[in-house]
């Protein structure tokens, strides 16, 4: 697996994923990382985005699974969040963070998360 990597950090979208009745009416929103592991020389030495990866249509991408069908875990989010990150045909392996920060839990709390790293088999 190569070193070069693309980070998305901190995409925001409203979803209606869990366990609890209130979570799929409400919704709440989520809060997504993922880190791309692909060679970024093509890109660099043609200086073309056809060569890499296009952040732009894959945050586009990304927030169409969040906000579309609702699913109980978000585990679950994370691994269609991956299998759209490995659909690229350049991208060699995905770390995808699913961030829950108003999860229902009667606590205190900063985040819950979910972080997969998924690979080409």
């Amino acid at each position: 697996m190569t070193a070069d990597r693309i980070t998305l950090k901190g995409l925001r979208f409203r979803g209606r994923h869990g366990v609890l009745p209130a979570e799929r009416e409400l919704g709440q929103e989520f809060v997504i990382d993922v880190t791309l592991f692909l060679d970024t020389r093509p890109a660099a030495d043609s200086d073309e985005v056809t060569k890499t990866v296009h952040y732009g249509e894959l945050a586009l991408d990304l927030a169409k699974v969040v906000e579309g069908e609702p699913v109980n875990l978000i585990e679950t989010l994370a691994e269609r969040l991956a299998e759209v990150c490995l659909a690229g045909e350049l991208v060699q392996a995905a770390e995808v963070t699913v961030h829950k920060p108003a999860a229902p839990i009667p606590l205190a709390f900063d985040d819950v998360a979910v972080t997969i790293l998924r690979s080409r088999s």
